[in-house]
């Protein structure tokens, strides 16, 4: 069972205010041992936990059809809603700008915010890749893990550094005193990430309930200054994938748990409080529960997004009056548009790997039909945009935030892009 422990926190002289500069006692919490947990989960739990994994198998089955276009603006969802770097909900023209600019920083000029959104796509990017190239997991697989999430970003220099320090959640910053959670103390991290890393590599627990409790034992060990949130999104990722629980990208489970934020916060608090069994198998069923409903809205969301995806190609068909030949520059640039809706015929050629005359011929094509349009003027450094895809884009990213899924109902619960898909401010 979890359990409290006393300490003191001496007085700061050279804080500046009177609050920062208290002293006194605090109790920082020691979470159960996820090798010492009971895993016997209430009926009703069971059966969400099942829903949960019918809806990834079906995903794995092929039911679904996803796009590069639709990870990345699921990544860059996630990245907006939970970085700390205000601005930061921007709309999916700026970030698609962004990735020219990085192919080619001479033929588009870039938003600070949106490359800062797309370094933490990259670094998700790079970590989750990184995780499932790994063998079996431990500690310095997790460490090399978070180096990698912060590798480019404002937080690069904590990167793979477990902390040595206490740290604390919900507070003015200079002391613990009136901290929400104040995590495990530094010498009792390593042994409780030994723990939670031998768990991640069972194999005789359900994937759905496995990822779970990993995510929320992450989040109550807290093991470093920085970055925790991004290294406890991608663990969800790590264990699905390595369980074969998903084939290829996880559906955005973290997403669906940051629009419900309340009910995620409240469920992990109660799971970084209990001290007593009874207290425990209650906190532990509210959570799998809570995680299983989020997979099952997560990968619903998936499938309608690839839905949409695919009518608007479709729509794209008709209006070019006939089907594209099969395996044609054109067919492949469908596709590629939706991946990345702001491009040149060079990003296309890099991306498709045709010649540039078959591109350029395709683009022609597009931009007739009225499908792209030119955003730059002259024969040199042409940029392109396919409208439709960025304004289904902003629409998507608005309505995955709604608790809802429809913001005439209700509003968007984290940072999202004005509804003309530009920034606001």
């Amino acid at each position: 069972m979890g359990r409290y422990h006393e300490a003191f926190w001496e007085p700061d002289p050279t804080q500046l205010s009177r609050r920062g500069r208290r002293g006194g006692p605090y109790k920082w919490y020691e979470p159960t041992r996820l090798s010492e947990l009971d895993l016997a989960l209430s009926g009703d739990v069971v059966s969400d936990v099942l829903r949960a994994e019918d809806a990834l198998a079906a995903r794995r089955g092929g039911s679904a059809r996803n796009t590069e276009g639709i990870a990345r603006l699921l990544l860059r969802a996630d990245a907006v809603a939970s970085s700390k770097i205000e601005g930061l909900s921007i709309g999916a023209r700026h970030l698609a700008r962004a990735e020219l600019h990085e192919f080619d920083p001479t033929n588009i000029r870039s938003d600070w915010r949106a490359a800062a959104v797309l370094g933490n796509i990259h670094a998700m990017e790079r970590g989750v890749r990184m995780a499932g190239e790994l063998g079996e997991l431990d500690v310095s697989s997790l460490q090399r893990i978070h180096e990698e999430l912060c590798r480019g970003t404002d937080i690069e220099g904590f990167g793979g550094i477990v902390r040595t320090e206490q740290t604390w959640i919900g507070s003015s910053g200079a002391n613990p005193l009136d901290a929400t959670y104040v995590p495990p103390a530094p010498q009792m991290v390593p042994e409780l990430l030994d723990d939670l890393m031998s768990f991640a590599n069972r194999t005789d627990v359900p994937p759905v309930v496995q990822a779970a409790l990993c995510h929320a034992q992450f989040e109550s060990i807290h093991p470093f200054l920085d970055g925790n949130g991004r290294v406890g999104r991608a663990l969800i990722q790590v264990v699905l994938l390595r369980r074969g629980a998903v084939s290829e990208g996880v559906p955005p489970i973290s997403l669906a748990l940051a629009t419900d934020a309340r009910e995620y916060r409240a469920c992990l608090y109660d799971l970084q409080h209990w001290t007593e069994r009874d207290e425990g198998r209650k906190a532990i069923d509210n959570w799998v529960s809570l995680f299983s409903a989020a997979v099952v809205s997560a990968c619903r969301d998936v499938d309608e997004i690839s839905a949409g995806m695919d009518a608007m190609r479709e729509r794209w068909v008709e209006r070019l009056g006939r089907a594209p030949r099969r395996g044609s520059a054109l067919e492949a640039l469908l596709v590629e548009v939706q991946n990345a809706p702001v491009f040149s015929v060079e990003s296309l050629v890099a991306a498709t790997g045709r010649s540039t005359s078959s591109v350029g011929a395709a683009v022609n094509r597009l931009q007739e039909a009225g499908i792209i349009s030119l955003t730059t003027r002259g024969k040199r450094n042409r940029v392109f945009e396919a409208p439709e895809v960025l304004e289904e884009f902003g629409i998507i990213e608005r309505r995955l935030a709604s608790p809802a899924r429809d913001t005439r109902v209700a509003k968007p619960a984290r940072p999202v892009p004005e509804r003309d898909g530009k920034h606001k401010g």
